[in-house]
């Protein structure tokens, strides 16, 4: 074997493939601060997420690499960090912010808004900085998610004297929404260029700061409000959410659809199917397909996007949504908490494949 030195130990690290973006971890440069001390050897391997699925995979192939290429004797210490990736850069509006990402619907009702809610929550607790804009404008529904109704954010004067608004923080997430504004039990009547004007203030008037990931819960279809957002900036990707019945499907492929149309050209991320079957509290084994079977693979398959996960219709998960406390945050030994900590290491993980291999994402422009 080669004698245990620095050299020798990136030249086996460069073996140590990145499963997702199918390069090693040298040219990737994710691995850093090398130090051979005696028969101990430390470094730092950065991932391109706090929320990756992949980290015990890594560390362990790391560990390998040296023990069979370098030293079968060697002490081993692996520091696992992540630094997020982004492909946004030089950006006026919003530069602290990495990766923006629109979580759509074709229609209401397939529980978009819980599962953004929940996605929020799951990528906070990773340890990832985010920021969630509620860009529902006429039905806004995270202050009741996230218990902070009664919540009201702070305006103050920045540097260059121009009013900012101080998001909301609850539950690691920053949040922004109209229901902040305006009394819950009143109904927002605006029409599309007034919702539009919110949510462009929403995206330039919050001080986000830095954030890793910014997810826009949208309205339901394709309007307006869908238009300002890739008009104002720069979006990285977006999810589809939809149930697996045909009337959910045929609307959430013209959600899709619009991303995908040349003049938006917004990467799609994935499909996430809610209520893929429904399993009763007293029978948790059971599975009972009441709105039909493999709709959102299908759509997947159709479009080819990944499936980034599958949720279950579960009344724990609406209870959690109604008491203001998103079913992630549930005891660790819950099979609803660990499904959506799945989905959000499901969804970064599609981030950094899409840094990674996509072209960057610009601002829309339109002749209206």
């Amino acid at each position: 074997m080669p004698e245990l030195t620095i050299e020798a130990v990136r030249h086996a690290l460069s073996f140590v493939e990145e499963p997702d973006l199918g390069q090693d971890l040298i040219t990737l440069n994710m691995v850093e601060d090398i130090k051979v001390e005696g028969h101990t050897v430390s470094f730092t391997v950065v991932l391109t997420t706090p929320a990756c699925p992949l980290k015990q995979l890594i560390h362990d192939a790391c560990e390998r690499a040296v023990h069979t290429m370098v030293d079968k004797d060697a002490n081993v210490v692996i520091q696992m960090t992540s630094r997020v990736t982004t492909m946004r850069n030089n950006n006026t509006i919003l530069p602290g912010v990495k990766n923006i990402i629109a979580i759509a619907s074709g229609k209401g009702g397939v529980g978009k808004s819980t599962v953004t809610a929940n996605l929020a929550v799951a990528l906070a607790a990773s340890g990832a900085k985010v920021g969630l804009i509620d860009a529902d404008i006429s039905g806004p529904s995270m202050p009741t998610m996230f218990g902070v109704e009664d919540a009201r954010p702070h305006v103050f004067q920045d540097q260059q004297g121009k009013n900012r608004i101080q998001p909301v923080v609850q539950y690691g997430v920053k949040l922004m929404s109209i229901g902040f504004l305006a009394p819950s039990e009143n109904a927002i009547v605006w029409r599309g260029p007034m919702a539009s004007s919110a949510l462009k203030q929403f995206i330039t008037e919050v001080d986000w700061g830095d954030l890793d990931y910014l997810l826009l819960d949208l309205p339901p279809g394709t309007s307006d409000i869908h238009l300002t957002m890739v008009q104002t900036v720069p979006v990285t990707g977006a999810i589809i959410v939809t149930t697996p019945q045909p009337v959910a499907l045929m609307d959430a492929q013209k959600g899709l659809q619009m991303f995908r149309q040349p003049q938006i050209n917004v990467p799609v991320l994935g499909i996430i199917e809610n209520m893929a079957w429904f399993t009763p509290a007293e029978l948790p084994s059971n599975k009972y397909y009441i709105f039909g079977e493999g709709g959102g693979q299908r759509l997947a398959d159709k479009h080819q996007v990944p499936l980034i996960g599958q949720l279950p219709l579960v009344q724990a998960v609406r209870e959690a949504g109604d008491q203001g406390r998103p079913a992630v945050l549930a005891d660790v030994t819950s099979p609803e908490a660990a499904t959506f900590r799945e989905l959000a290491e499901n969804l970064a993980r599609q981030v950094s494949i899409r840094n990674n291999v996509a072209p960057k994402t610009t601002v829309v422009t339109m002749n209206t």
